[in-house]
């Protein structure tokens, strides 16, 4: 078995989802406004209330502050003449070679967040799926890109 790769994307990726997280986060909120909803009429129990609220909270902060750091910290990925190798995973550590040959095309990618802290994807597409990079910061981003095309022309043009 190969090595696992070994290079880190760039560390304002936690900053940027810890951002996301938070905004998606609010969602653990929704049961207890639902609660609120189905209890003001007769009458809030506040032990559920304080419950509910309770888990939300714990579940919310959790996944701002640990979720975006232990994803950074997993997250690696390598570029060689042959293959990109890419390592990810929280619970389920996944790494996927995606062969330079089967490569059809690479795109870089920037969100409103990502523009804000100067980060952008990269996106590499096969025939059956599409293969993603996240938070490069923009410079390392387009060099990679343009590694990655010229490796896909000069595998694509000794065939």
């Amino acid at each position: 078995m190969q090595n696992s790769p070994e290079t880190r994307i760039h560390k304002n990726a936690v900053k940027a989802w810890r951002i996301t997280t938070g905004l998606s986060g609010l969602l653990w909120f929704i049961p207890l406004g639902f609660y609120i909803l189905l209890t003001l009429q007769s009458g809030i129990s506040w032990l559920y209330f304080g419950l509910i609220t309770a888990v939300c909270l714990i579940m919310y902060i959790l996944s701002i502050i640990l979720i975006p750091s232990i994803r950074w910290e997993r997250w690696r990925y390598d570029v060689s003449d042959q293959e990109i190798d890419l390592l990810r995973g929280i619970i389920i550590r996944k790494r996927t070679l995606v062969p330079i040959n089967r490569i059809q095309h690479v795109d870089t990618r920037q969100g409103p967040l990502y523009r804000k802290f100067e980060l952008s994807s990269v996106t590499v597409s096969t025939a059956a799926t599409t293969h993603e990079i996240p938070a490069l910061d923009d410079r390392t981003a387009e060099d990679l890109r343009d590694k990655i095309s010229v490796l896909v022309r000069k595998v694509k043009e000794d065939v």
